[in-house]
């Protein structure tokens, strides 16, 4: 049976890859051992210690940043660009923390585009806002987003006014980013658009004044009372007038939908199909989904206490769960190039090489279905609530892109006519005796893949791929020969051609996809 009890036992070296695999985007052979052995408790406290505010993204032509400039129509597309590589970056080389897997969770709950919004400027401004509220209170946050400029551009909160309400954001506040769909009625749409009344951004593409922002029309407000059904308890939220009016209507909209044990319920579960599992049994439901909810509203929805009960739970820890995602093309990407501690150019002093690697990677990316800041509807990406889930990542098209960006990155990304090469030496050296085949492929899959391979596709990579047709001895020979000699160009090629293949191989395997 599936609890949400907490896992008690230290974990093992397991358990750690695990949760760094799903808390984040990625982890070394080496981080994943300093995190077994600590019990589930002390690891995700780790992995959500505060962070410094990531420094904003630079302008290659300027070498300043432009998020706290006027908008520039000339740098448009350069500054969309530049915001995604910015994110990316943050995603392939910040601290393992879980800020950034969580923030990407956030950002896909509360979609605002940067095709649709058009400001790149207002777009940057929503995520440092969700980084502020991502393991703040939900309450806030919700508050926060319903007032944000990119969002009020997304679903066209700045055209909704008195006498001609634009109901986009009050459907979607009740179906995607709180009660969830059915629990609702029309009339209740057409309520919640008549309290958000009066919104509009500032600054959009003003290109004499920097400034961006949220105001609040009073004579735009629809001021009379508004009724809810049922579902909300037949609730009225008094109609006000006046500069206070907006914001405190939108409290009681948003107290109203809070109190209901529903969307509680709702948005566990999307944390739930965002860490664990899509598949959500009556077992799960019941057992996990349900206390968990119970821990959000009895925190007065507080999200940082969900999160913890989460990746400390038993549950999480069963094996049954282990492997059950098929890795996004973010995890993939990220994944690859932080376990193998690959660089990425400093932003600031290599800007043109940083935004020629990180384009590289995010066109990868969008090419296998997941576009940073760009999701292809308000809904997020198809993987994460459409019949199939995770399985939709996977097509005969994108299967092929997967293997044929491995294979990339093992032969090196091209960086001003450099190869940006993976060492797989040093990463060989994190296992306890590189020289011995076994070991070696066993510690490395043992923490890069979710689930161990069986002996025969151990053998197999060992006797048809690391040495094919050869003795077992061949690799330790190898590999001695180099150590005693690591500055012989030869011997170094001999060993790196070796570990090349295998990890070609072994990232072709359908269990690598998994998570």
């Amino acid at each position: 049976m599936s609890s949400l009890l907490p896992h008690q036992q230290p974990l093992t070296l397991k358990q750690a890859a695990h949760l760094l695999r799903r808390a984040t985007f990625g982890a070394t052979p080496a981080q994943v051992k300093s995190y077994a052995g600590l019990t589930p408790q002390a690891a995700v406290e780790r992995l959500m210690a505060d962070l410094p505010a990531p420094a904003p993204p630079i302008d290659a032509a300027t070498g300043q940043t432009f998020v706290d400039q006027p908008y520039n129509r000339d740098r448009q597309g350069a500054w969309t660009q530049y915001t995604k590589s910015w994110w990316l970056n943050l995603m392939l080389t910040g601290p393992l923390s879980l800020r950034e897997k969580l923030a990407l969770f956030w950002q896909n709950l509360f979609v605002s585009t940067l095709t649709v919004v058009g400001d790149p400027r207002f777009v940057y401004r929503q995520n440092v806002m969700i980084r502020r509220n991502a393991l703040g209170n939900y309450r806030t946050f919700v508050i926060e987003v319903t007032k944000d400029p990119a969002m009020l551009r997304y679903l066209n909160g700045n055209q909704n006014v008195v006498g001609k309400p634009n109901e986009n954001y009050a459907r979607e506040l009740q179906e995607l980013f709180t009660i969830g769909r059915n629990n609702y009625t029309e009339d209740d749409i057409k309520a919640a658009a008549r309290v958000l009344t009066g919104w509009t951004d500032t600054g959009y593409r003003n290109e004499t004044n920097a400034s961006i922002g949220t105001a609040f029309r009073a004579n735009q407000h629809d001021t009379t009372d508004k009724k809810f059904s049922a579902a909300y308890q037949n609730t009225v939220i008094k109609g006000r007038s006046g500069a206070t009016a907006g914001d405190e209507e939108l409290a009681e909209l948003v107290d109203m939908i809070l109190r209901q044990a529903e969307t509680a319920r709702t948005i566990c579960r999307k944390l739930y199909r965002w860490y664990v599992n899509a598949d959500i049994s009556a077992d799960v439901e019941q057992n996990v989904i349900e206390p968990l909810a119970q821990v959000f509203r009895q925190g007065k929805y507080e999200i940082r206490p969900v999160v913890q009960a989460l990746l400390t739970s038993a549950h999480f820890y069963d094996e049954a769960v282990r492997g059950a995602i098929i890795k996004s093309p973010l995890e993939l990407i990220g994944g690859l190039w932080r376990s193998f501690s690959m660089p990425i150019p400093d932003p600031q002093k290599e800007t043109a090489s940083f935004y020629q690697l990180t384009s590289t990677l995010w066109q990868q990316s969008r090419s296998q279905q997941q576009d940073i800041l760009d999701q292809p509807t308000v809904f997020g990406y198809k993987p994460y609530y459409d019949t199939g889930y995770y399985q939709i990542w996977i097509n005969s098209n994108t299967l092929a892109q997967r293997g044929g960006f491995t294979d990339q990155f093992l032969n090196g990304i091209r960086v001003n006519g450099v190869r940006q090469i993976p060492d797989l030496i040093t990463l060989a050296r994190q296992t306890s005796n590189p020289s011995d085949a076994v070991s070696l492929v066993d510690e490395l899959t043992a923490v890069l893949f979710a689930f161990d391979l069986t002996r025969s596709q151990k053998d197999y990579v060992i006797d048809q791929v690391l040495v094919p047709g050869l003795p077992r001895y061949v690799w330790s020979d190898e590999w001695n020969n180099y150590n005693n000699d690591p500055t012989n160009t030869a011997k170094q090629m001999a060993v790196q051609a070796k570990l090349s293949a295998m990890w070609q191989y072994l990232f072709r395997l359908a269990e690598y996809q998994m998570n």
